[in-house]
């Protein structure tokens, strides 16, 4: 099938100010999909050259207008005053959102060209009309979804998982306790509950942008860092902890950080109030607040690098078998066979 794949982010490293989790998974999961026999064009600018200077996505499709298509597939994109609802030649807009509504209102809605909307930040309204059109497949991040929609969850390469190393990992020396990488989105009540608490007896960093970091005088802040730097930060600390958005935990959706801190080691804490937590991290791994983790970070640091160590690392990759890419790609073909039915031939036109 020819897949139009709608993604406003990087396949590179991007640029660093800017938020885009999809780095971590996007480029391993268009390979895959292309590994599987499809074709991939992408609907949205080259944001790697265009912006980076980098040429990362050479080896990719774009096109700015409404090629022939078999399937639209969108990161789905949401209204943010200042930024996308202005116009076009306003200061600062971006126009991932337009684009977004040209696609849909194209393919979607005057082709009928079956369509995937992959709801990474939960923000398509319960409500949207979307939901309920009969040629739309809603999938999210999360292991129980909206009731309605279908999980396809952040997918980690499965050779890296085979790569890892738990004695190796444990064996590597740490200069922090205590690490979080991410944005302050959302996370406040999470912050002041695990990562406060215990970041005020160890050493620690928070990297990311967190506009209120005022609000927390005790806790060393050290901004945005650019995307090469996350595996570093991890490398360099023994813990972190799993913070979520109250919309994500309610469903159990979890994001990319939690691979990227195993796959360098860096044991991740979990809340118990993330549902279904025990499938992403073994049972002592889960924390009720923040004397939770201050103990548990310090076990591991009394007992870093030994074969305990090692092997909750193991049981910590072991957990991560959930994301593996070949089970999200597996997960999508599913979910375009559904898709395949026969169409007028007006649904490839495009335009």
């Amino acid at each position: 099938m020819r897949i139009g794949y709608s993604f406003w982010g990087f396949l590179g490293s991007g640029i660093t100010d800017t938020p885009d989790g999809g780095r971590s998974h996007r480029r391993a999961f268009i390979n895959a999909i292309q590994g599987a026999g499809h074709d991939v064009v992408f609907l949205q600018p080259n944001r790697d050259l265009l912006e980076a200077g980098d040429r990362v996505a050479d080896r990719y499709v774009f096109d700015g207008g409404l090629p022939g298509i078999d399937v639209l597939f969108t990161e789905w994109r949401w209204p943010i005053d200042g930024r996308n609802t202005t116009a076009c030649t306003a200061d600062g807009h971006t126009c991932d959102l337009h684009r977004q509504t040209e696609l849909l209102d194209h393919y979607t809605h005057a082709l009928g060209t079956p369509s995937i909307v992959w709801d990474k930040d939960r923000m398509l309204p319960l409500k949207d009309p979307l939901r309920r059109h009969r040629g739309v497949v809603v999938c999210e991040a999360a292991l129980a979804p909206t009731p309605g929609a279908r999980s396809l969850l952040f997918p980690v390469d499965d050779a890296l998982l085979a790569e890892a190393d738990p004695a190796g990992l444990a064996a590597q020396p740490r200069t922090f306790t205590l690490a979080y990488v991410g944005n302050q989105y959302d996370r406040d009540e999470a912050f002041d509950r695990y990562f406060a608490p215990a970041a005020a007896h160890v050493p620690h960093q928070v990297a990311g942008k967190w506009p209120n970091a005022g609000r927390w005088p005790g806790v060393h802040f050290v901004g945005r860092v650019p995307f090469s730097a996350v595996s570093r930060i991890y490398a360099e600390s023994v813990a972190t902890v799993l913070l979520l958005p109250d919309r994500y935990a309610a469903v159990g959706q979890m994001t990319q950080r939690i691979f990227e801190a195993v796959l360098a080691g860096c044991v991740p804490l979990a809340p118990s109030t993330i549902a279904h937590v025990d499938q992403f991290v073994p049972e002592q791994l889960i924390v009720d607040d923040g004397e939770d983790v201050l103990a548990a970070v310090h076990w591991l640091v009394c007992n870093a690098g030994t074969a305990e160590h090692a092997d909750l690392i193991a049981a910590c990759l072991a957990k991560l078998d959930v994301f593996q890419l070949s089970r999200q790609v597996q997960a999508l073909q599913t979910i375009l066979g559904e898709l395949d039915a026969p169409r007028p031939q007006a649904a490839r036109a495009g335009r």
